[in-house]
């Protein structure tokens, strides 16, 4: 019995081992790993998982949550918090540092692209409280963060983040702090 050549080099095509990939630039690059951050509490005096260092704009009972999410190529974050003073502006920011005894112990603002002073480069999360005290923020960003090297707080500023000019960034003094983990 004769077998046809094309229904032969199917058959002996089927048998053989999958083809590697074409590796091309139109290929999907990974996907990036996803990070989760996280922290909530209410500020206390001397726990430096959710620490006030200024009990005057963040008073016994305040407190805040946070959460980092990053992966598929973007990082969204949020914040909200409660029990601070209310109808008044504050900052707040990723920093490169966990909470410490120290307002400076947090270190810097965590910035993606290093150098980079601005809300592209920077997670700023300013917000105004309500009558009662509460806000809320959140930010997007489209990029992701290295597992390596992921921020350690976010902090809470006395002032609204300078947007632009030789201060550009800066947020006033450090009123409250939440480790992330």
């Amino acid at each position: 019995m004769r077998v046809p050549a094309l229904l032969l080099i199917l058959l002996t095509a089927a048998c053989a081992a999958p083809p590697a990939p074409v590796q091309n630039a139109k290929t999907a690059p990974e996907p990036a790993e996803t990070v989760n951050l996280s922290s909530a509490g209410e500020f206390t005096g001397d726990d430096t998982a959710a620490i006030a260092y200024d009990r005057k704009l963040a008073p016994k009972g305040s407190q805040a949550s946070v959460t980092v999410e990053s992966g598929n190529g973007q990082t969204r974050t949020s914040l909200v918090a409660e029990g601070l003073l209310p109808d008044r502006r504050y900052g707040a920011h990723l920093h490169t540092k966990p909470c410490g005894a120290k307002p400076d112990d947090s270190g810097p603002h965590y910035q993606h692209h290093p150098g980079q002073i601005d809300p592209t480069s920077e997670v700023w999360l300013d917000f105004t409280t309500d009558g009662e005290g509460a806000g809320r923020a959140s930010a997007r960003h489209e990029w992701t963060l290295d597992p390596a090297k992921v921020p350690g707080s976010l902090v809470i500023h006395s002032k609204a983040t300078k947007p632009s000019g030789p201060q550009a960034g800066q947020a006033g003094d450090r009123i409250a702090c939440l480790t992330l983990k």
